[in-house]
């Protein structure tokens, strides 16, 4: 087994894991900077371990994949932790974002066949397939705590919702989540998608009434396309094993991601391995280095080898997305250059403004690409 890979050791990259996952079950908002206040009077804390948002849902599908490579139960644990402590306190409000734990829930549940899981599962994945908003031609609504997005498509919902929606799909037995899911994947990229550049827009917005619609600020925003970059082979993966692949969605599905890294390639920042948080706008006009969309690059581009989705030709870009990771966590575990969750943005600025901070979907991310990683020491 080799215990060097790039220059990078094994022991390197699995002490860096512990560290992340250390650091995201205490992070603390000690400001009350990002503090979610909702017009009920519920207070969302997005930044500390405990309560339900989006940023948990990644934080515990990092914590997830580690489990899976190491069968550590301690890691289970904390998962499973979270679950009991958020189902004791009764829940939350069904939004996109929201229903973002459920992918690692069904994960667990796959493998426990907790009962107690059952129910959750059952009632989300209902809400999600039948009664959650649709836009014009039946995209799923980016619905938030704050916000119905009436009528908008934003690419975070691949991450979601569309593959927690897939995965119960698969583990309950329900292959009509899982078609309704390959439709979403193809409504998003259909206009999300830029063929120009092989990128893709944070957003797009119907008009209200007859054709058109636009996608506000037209931005090629990095942690945005990483949702896109990990999605799909997530999907292909889950297809796959699940034996409900498609062959002609596969194909389309590969070839998008083809020509998402052969745009990503030479938007690489050469020097430090990290892209901009606005993928095509220089560093010099305020789009600074950004580190989480960077290790969910590594994580899709790294996976998408391993399964044969994507070639050899990108493994000096993934490899050096990992050393640019590697090299922004701190000694506390904290990743850096971590931008804070971002909402769809009508120019530019918007994005160039995010403050940088730690968040656990930056940390889970950063695990999930070091994990992928550590899969080539095997």
């Amino acid at each position: 087994m080799p215990t060097e890979h790039h220059g990078i050791t094994s022991a390197e990259v699995h002490a860096k894991i512990k560290l992340l996952i250390n650091a995201m079950v205490n992070i603390r908002d000690t400001t009350g900077e990002f503090l979610l206040t909702l017009p009920d009077g519920r207070v969302i804390d997005t930044k500390g371990w405990h309560d339900w948002e989006w940023t948990h849902g990644i934080g515990l599908y990092g914590i997830w994949q580690y489990y899976t490579l190491t069968n550590d139960a301690a890691h289970l644990d904390v998962i499973e932790a979270w679950f009991r402590d958020r189902f004791a306190a009764g829940g939350t409000t069904k939004n996109i974002n929201t229903m973002a734990v459920f992918l690692t829930l069904a994960c667990v549940y796959e493998r426990t066949r907790n009962p107690a899981y059952l129910p959750w599962l059952d009632a989300w994945a209902e809400w999600a397939y039948h009664d959650l908003a649709r836009t014009r031609r039946g995209g799923m609504q980016h619905v938030t705590y704050l916000e119905e997005n009436a009528g908008q498509l934003w690419d975070d919902t691949l991450m979601m919702t569309v593959l927690p929606l897939a995965k119960i799909g698969v583990v309950l037995g329900r292959p009509h989540y899982v078609a309704e899911a390959k439709r979403q994947f193809l409504l998003h990229v259909q206009y999300l998608g830029d063929v120009k550049t092989g990128l893709f827009f944070h957003g797009w917005q119907f008009a209200e009434e007859g054709p058109g619609g636009h996608h506000f600020a037209t931005a090629r925003w990095a942690r945005g396309n990483s949702w896109v970059t990990i999605a799909v082979p997530e999907f292909l993966e889950l297809l796959r094993e699940a034996g409900m692949a498609d062959e002609a969605l596969e194909e389309f599905l590969k070839s998008t991601l083809q020509a998402q890294c052969e745009a990503l390639r030479p938007l690489q920042v050469a020097s430090t391995g990290l892209w901009r948080t606005l993928l095509d706008v220089p560093e010099e006009e305020g789009s600074y280095q950004e580190a989480s969309a960077t290790a969910g690059f590594a994580f899709g581009v790294l996976k998408g080898q391993r399964k044969r989705y994507l070639g050899p030709e990108f493994e000096d870009m993934a490899v050096k997305a990992v050393k640019g990771v590697l090299a922004n966590i701190s000694e506390e575990g904290e990743l850096l250059n971590t931008s804070f969750g971002t909402g769809m943005g009508r120019d530019l600025q918007h994005y160039k403004d995010i403050p940088v901070t730690s968040m656990p979907y930056g940390q889970a991310m950063a695990i999930m690409a070091l994990v992928e990683f550590a899969r080539r020491f095997i």
